[in-house]
């Protein structure tokens, strides 16, 4: 599985699209660089976006991620960027590797947030693997009636 980055922003379908061709060809004939498949691998990080009645909660599965190799950041205003790198694991000349499943290397994943989220008081925490970034939401002001009086 891959994916394709796009950079508009502004374009809810153009980020993180999945190409299922990508895929196809890279069976038949392997990458010489093994870093690009692993850096692909851990690309694709999962995360799940709720909207709760006071904030937007997203939830992101890293294991094995220490909070340094985490950023959380808000771009131009309204796109929430979660990005960092999962290290590999030093090797040992005198290991005899049977099996290499976890995969290593750097992801991003941007969120355009809608217009109620309150940027400027985003928080996030990481615990046991999983990064819980939190969203407040603006409250939405109820429109004022006024009562006219009809004369005559």
């Amino acid at each position: 599985m891959s994916l394709v980055r796009r950079s508009n922003v502004f374009d809810p379908f153009s980020m993180d699209l999945w190409d299922p061709f990508d895929n196809m060809f890279r069976c038949i004939v392997p990458s010489a660089s093994s870093s690009d498949s692993e850096t692909a691998a851990f690309a694709n990080v999962r995360i799940d976006w709720k909207e709760t009645p006071e904030a937007h909660v997203f939830k992101a599965d890293l294991p094995g991620v220490k909070k340094e190799e985490v950023k959380v950041e808000v771009e131009d205003g309204n796109v929430l960027v979660i990005s960092g790198q999962r290290s590999r694991e030093e090797e040992d000349k005198n290991d005899k590797w049977h099996r290499v499943e976890r995969s290593s290397g750097q992801f991003t994943r941007r969120f355009r947030l809608p217009e109620n989220a309150k940027t400027e008081e985003v928080k996030a925490a990481l615990e046991n693997g999983v990064l819980t970034v939190t969203v407040p939401k603006a409250e939405v002001k109820k429109p004022e009636v006024k009562s006219i009086q009809i004369s005559g």
